[in-house]
């Protein structure tokens, strides 16, 4: 069987959290008839893939596809700070009552991106710390998408793919996002959270109005995702 060495280089600028993941993965052996047709070249691009509507089962399938895929962390946790406040982290840790004592579970989201059009995103629970992170990038693989861009600004008109062709709206739980397109030089006008989504997916110049419980970091980042993908089901614009 076909097998293809898609372990990407340890790479100091990537999030702490992340760098033990690259040295538990091997070398990639395809499982699925896709997989086995992407390490023979049958798809060119990850592009191909996504407008054939083909469902991807393999992560290692956009590794190969996109080696220049980045992956980052949506710090969704918290915890007591020295001196008061809360101090971020990359799990969120919630815990069940049961006769025998409390149970913990670890939840992680992940995002990755090319910053050139391919963004996925993903989140995963799991009782240890780095088994959440690893599932939640696994799954931010299997959920990637084609983002949309264009310039759809009317006072831009430059018809460049640096920004949104039109506004779009995204839902969440409570949280309700809309994206607006910008013209050139605005950047991105949005939380932390969603500017790292914005950014992977390649969009330079945006405006982000959130309606609702903003609070909810999840619920907006998985918002700011829906109205990225809802760019995709309209035509024209």
């Amino acid at each position: 069987m076909d097998a293809a060495d898609v372990r990407p280089e340890i790479r100091k600028d990537r999030p702490k959290e992340l760098r033990q993941l690259d040295e538990d993965r091997k070398e990639w052996i395809p499982r699925t008839i896709l997989g086995r047709d992407v390490v023979k070249g049958t798809f060119a691009s990850l592009d191909a893939i996504l407008q054939k509507g083909t469902v991807i089962l393999e992560p290692e399938i956009v590794d190969h596809l996109v080696p220049d895929l980045k992956e980052d962390i949506i710090y969704i946790g918290g915890s007591p700070g020295k001196g008061g406040g809360t101090r971020r982290t990359a799990t969120k840790r919630t815990a069940r009552v049961h006769k025998s004592g409390r149970r913990y579970k670890l939840t992680a989201m992940i995002i990755v991106g090319n910053g050139n059009g391919i963004l996925g995103l993903g989140m995963a629970s799991s009782k240890d710390h780095h088994a959440a992170l690893a599932k939640a990038v696994i799954k931010s693989k299997l959920n990637v998408v084609r983002v949309r861009r264009g310039c759809g600004s009317w006072e831009c008109g430059c018809k460049t793919e640096h920004s949104v062709p039109f506004e779009s709206e995204g839902k969440a739980g409570s949280v309700r996002v809309r994206l607006l397109p910008a013209p050139k030089g605005v950047g991105i006008v949005a939380d932390k959270s969603s500017k790292k989504l914005l950014q992977l997916a390649g969009i330079k110049d945006v405006w982000l109005k959130v309606f609702g419980n903003t609070g909810a970091r999840t619920n907006l980042v998985m918002a700011t995702f829906d109205a990225i993908k809802n760019l995709n089901r309209r035509k024209g614009g």
